[in-house]
């Protein structure tokens, strides 16, 4: 499901800008007694796209690992995909060690005295450098700051494993730490399924079925994060699978079992469906419009006659599609729910006859 990418949908640089950057020294960031030798200055500077490559080739010659460029770019293939948008500027990027911090300062006035020339030439649109410090912590943690405890449905909350919760009696509190996977919790998709699989349990369809313990078997196709597989054991489910074809989603997965307790319910391996180890009582599919069209005989397969698929990453436009296919895989829809563009559809296996 959709993913997060630098810049944002409306792409680096379109906004305007704010006039130019004042010349100030960018080691006043670093607090006293802070030591820079883990510190980089980040050097960037937004450009017309056919003044991309003379920026580059200005950045370059003071950071000793090249640039990168950030094109701004637009939404396609149902929000999980992009596209380059080459008529908007993009933002060219460099970082230069502030351990040295004469030598910073010399390259960073090197840096804006060639954008300065290339400026007066006035060809293509060339913004202010941009300078600001940035630490090596700060890479590897500031995403996680966005990143807070969610409550969804009635009694299901998400928390980052990074934080601290008070739950309320009722509570289930699932632990999560997404790493590369994706599933956090904060897509419409995952919050859709997350209310799905409690409205099961509300239904006793978690506590019955044909696990080992008598309670329902799950398979979560496209597991990412685990967060779904996760939520339907803490809520009563006695075995649940998931397979993914990322082995970055399969570690994450079993990482995140353990850590919530339910390695021994949860398993999650390599691959997709069909899986040879169905039927299932119920099926959680989290992908999008076109794969859900695709895998609709595949689902229905792995899933038990009077069973339950519960489906998203629907965009509106799409349901009608993937309601088809489903009606023609013997899937018939029974509920359906909605969060802004996004829809899920739950739907119940024919009985054989």
């Amino acid at each position: 499901m959709p993913s997060d990418s630098p810049g944002t949908e409306d792409g680096p640089g379109a906004g305007d800008r704010a006039g130019p950057t004042p010349a100030t020294d960018p080691f006043a960031a670093i607090p006293d007694g802070t030591s820079a030798d883990a510190a980089w200055l980040e050097l960037s500077v937004v450009a017309d796209p056919e003044a991309v490559e003379v920026v580059s080739e200005i950045l370059s010659r003071v950071a000793p690992g090249g640039t990168s460029v950030e094109p701004a770019f637009e939404l396609v293939d149902e929000g999980l995909g992009a596209r380059v948008d080459i008529s908007r500027p993009a933002t060219v990027r460099a970082a230069i060690p502030a351990a040295d911090r004469t030598a910073a300062r010399a390259a960073v006035r090197q840096v804006r005295e060639d954008l300065g020339h290339l400026q007066a030439f006035g060809l293509r649109p060339i913004g202010d450098l941009d300078v600001r410090v940035v630490f090596e912590s700060d890479w590897a943690e500031a995403w996680k700051r966005h990143i807070g405890v969610m409550r969804i449905g009635r009694r299901i909350v998400i928390r980052p494993s990074w934080r601290r919760h008070r739950g309320a009696p009722d509570d289930v509190v699932v632990a999560l730490d997404p790493g590369m996977a994706f599933g956090t919790g904060l897509h419409p998709t995952t919050r859709l399924c997350v209310a799905g699989i409690e409205q099961w349990a509300d239904e006793g369809l978690l506590a019955s079925g044909s696990a080992r313990d008598g309670s329902a078997r799950v398979l979560d196709v496209g597991c990412g994060s685990g967060i779904l597989a996760i939520v339907a054991a803490r809520l009563g489910a006695g075995e649940v699978t998931g397979v993914d074809t990322d082995p970055i989603a399969v570690e994450a997965t079993a990482a995140n079992a353990r850590r919530n307790r339910v390695a021994r319910r949860v398993r999650a391996r390599a691959g997709s469906v069909p899986t040879a180890d169905g039927p299932y009582d119920l099926v959680v599919a989290n992908l999008i419009a076109s794969v859900l069209v695709a895998l609709a005989d595949l689902l229905a397969a792995e899933t038990r006659p009077g069973g339950r698929v519960l489906a998203s990453g629907i965009f509106v436009d799409r349901e009608p599609e993937v309601a088809a296919a489903f009606a023609d895989a013997g899937l018939e829809v029974a509920r359906r729910s909605a969060e802004g563009d996004w829809v899920a559809l739950d739907a119940v296996r024919a009985p054989v006859r």
